[in-house]
């Protein structure tokens, strides 16, 4: 008989995908079924082996893909066969997350399942918004409603007179479109119609949307804004302290859409700095690297690195080929002891340094112009000098090297070429606000993925970076018009020119981004 697998009820947080927890993420890596939610960020399930198994069970407002007894079953099913499975709930499981229903259908199954708590909705989405639930001298109490009662029940299990006598912070979930019904009841109960109040949407999300008023006006005021669910309801004494901690929606990027085009792996350093600076990003790879064709003359290269006087690198692929080549031959940084190392500008020394090489030569003009000047400045007459590069790689650094004496082998470490698809619902959601380019592939790539005519369309309304001159020089060449193009081509270069140009463009105006439609821990 076959053992039963394990079910990880695994709490992912209100959205933010940064805010899961430790535990959930080794459950989830361990996992050969992923059932998730609709809230789930899709960066949660990117790390996910091809292999394993993704099953969505998304309950958006309205629309339920599945139903929770077909989920129950579901997760008794994938168990009883021997499988590891992850329930990826929003917010916490336990917290008016049906995580209580799933786990009594595993018990009463006989199926092992284990409970790791999430980030609820009530306190990450509130301390995003710069409300804290408790404060000293402001309230003793916390409070969690749920907005939407079994509609099975003909009677109410709020008991309105004893919350709104509690004198404390309310929470309330689901309750969008009952707050005109919720705030007349805590009114009736003998609650203050002064009492402060807010209503959140999205939020932890970069499209986070906060109404502030009053008991007695934020009805009318959510109507205005023309706010829609999901959003969780705060009242209280506390909410007054956003005027003075509001920190997520006062962050320089905070919700611009800024769509980021490197390879699928090598977005990070990147998109983290987007991300730390409140943006949305928008992560649709155009390119992807592979390797050359014919790997023989690297790995000929690198076998016989002591000929070489110069060893010269254009990228940071190039780098991680290079030492991947030359661990295949049982070597490490130590075969590059007698060998001058350029490289063609600060991100590719950047990738030598992270394993253990400093760069002799790093010109400050970072094209491949500027390394071919540097070099030539060195002396390269009579010189046996190693390029690895792209196989796409412009002929300028080999020609000019040659030009001056120097003899040039030229490998190739990788192939850049375009995906298969493209995640068009990703990048069409809304308008984008920038649209960030760190190679003519990447401006090439997405050009041929969508068409002449909807390349345009949906970078028109995008202020275009460009991380260098040859970058832009492409992103001219089909139509764009480029707007930022930093003095050093460098990813922190890149992200602190959209920073001062965000800042010199003013708030971004709440344009209903793309975002979930639910809101942490939903039925």
């Amino acid at each position: 008989m076959s053992r039963t697998g394990t079910v990880y009820l695994i709490g992912a947080g209100p959205g933010d995908p940064g805010l899961i927890t430790v535990k959930g993420l080794e459950c989830l890596e361990a996992a050969q079924v992923v059932v998730y939610d609709y809230l789930a960020n899709p960066a949660l399930l990117e790390s996910l082996a091809p292999e394993v198994e993704r099953v969505y069970a998304g309950k958006r407002h309205g629309n339920h893909h599945m139903r929770q007894e077909d989920i129950n079953a579901l997760l008794v099913e994938r168990a009883q066969r021997g499988l590891t499975v992850a329930r990826l709930k929003g917010g916490d499981p336990f917290i008016f997350g049906r995580g209580g229903e799933e786990a009594a259908a595993l018990a009463s199954a006989g199926v092992p399942f284990e409970v790791v708590p999430g980030v609820t909705a009530a306190t990450a989405v509130t301390a995003y918004a710069g409300i804290p639930l408790t404060h000293r001298g402001l309230n003793a109490t916390v409070t969690f409603v749920t907005g939407q009662e079994d509609p099975s029940r003909p009677d109410t299990r709020v008991q309105w007179d004893e919350l709104a006598r509690t004198g404390g912070t309310l929470v309330f979930f689901m309750g969008i479109k009952r707050l005109p019904h919720i705030a007349r009841r805590l009114i009736a109960g003998g609650l203050s119609p002064d009492t402060p109040a807010a209503a959140i949407r999205w939020g932890t999300h970069p499209a986070q949307h906060t109404v502030s008023g009053t008991l007695d006006n934020l009805a009318q005021r959510v109507e205005e804004a023309r706010l829609q669910p999901p959003a969780l309801i705060v009242v209280g004494e506390v909410v007054t302290l956003r005027e003075q901690i509001n920190w997520f929606e006062s962050l320089p990027l905070f919700g611009r859409r800024i769509l980021v085009t490197r390879a699928a792996g090598q977005q990070g350093q990147l998109a983290r700095a987007l991300d730390r600076a409140g943006a949305d990003v928008v992560a649709v790879p155009t390119i992807r690297i592979v390797p050359p064709d014919d790997p023989a003359p690297l790995h000929a290269a690198t076998a016989a690195l002591d000929k070489y006087r110069w060893l010269v690198v254009t990228s940071a692929n190039g780098v991680d080929s290079l030492f991947a080549s030359l661990g295949q031959h049982g070597k490490d940084s130590r075969a590059l002891a007698g060998v001058r190392i350029a490289a063609v500008g600060t991100e590719t020394a950047r990738a030598l340094a992270n394993h253990g090489i400093h760069a002799d030569l790093v010109p400050a003009d970072a094209r491949a112009e500027g390394l071919a000047t540097a070099l030539v400045e060195q002396g390269v007459k009579d010189q046996n000098i190693l390029l690895v590069q792209a196989a796409q790689a412009r002929p300028v650094l080999p020609e000019t090297l040659a030009a001056h004496g120097a003899r040039v082998e030229q490998v190739t470490a990788y192939r850049s070429e375009a995906p298969e698809t493209l995640d068009r619902e990703r990048l069409l959601a809304a308008p984008l606000d920038y649209a960030v380019f760190t190679s003519s592939s990447t401006v090439r790539n997405l050009h041929r993925l969508l068409g002449d005519a909807a390349f345009r369309a949906t970078l028109a309304p995008a202020r275009t970076c460009a991380i260098g001159p040859v970058t832009a020089a492409t992103c001219r060449e089909l139509g764009l018009t480029v707007h930022l193009q930093p003095d050093t081509p460098a990813v922190a270069a890149l992200v602190d020119a959209i920073r001062t140009d965000a800042a010199t463009l003013g708030p971004r105006h709440q344009r209903g981004g793309h975002a979930p439609d639910t809101q942490g821990d939903t039925p």
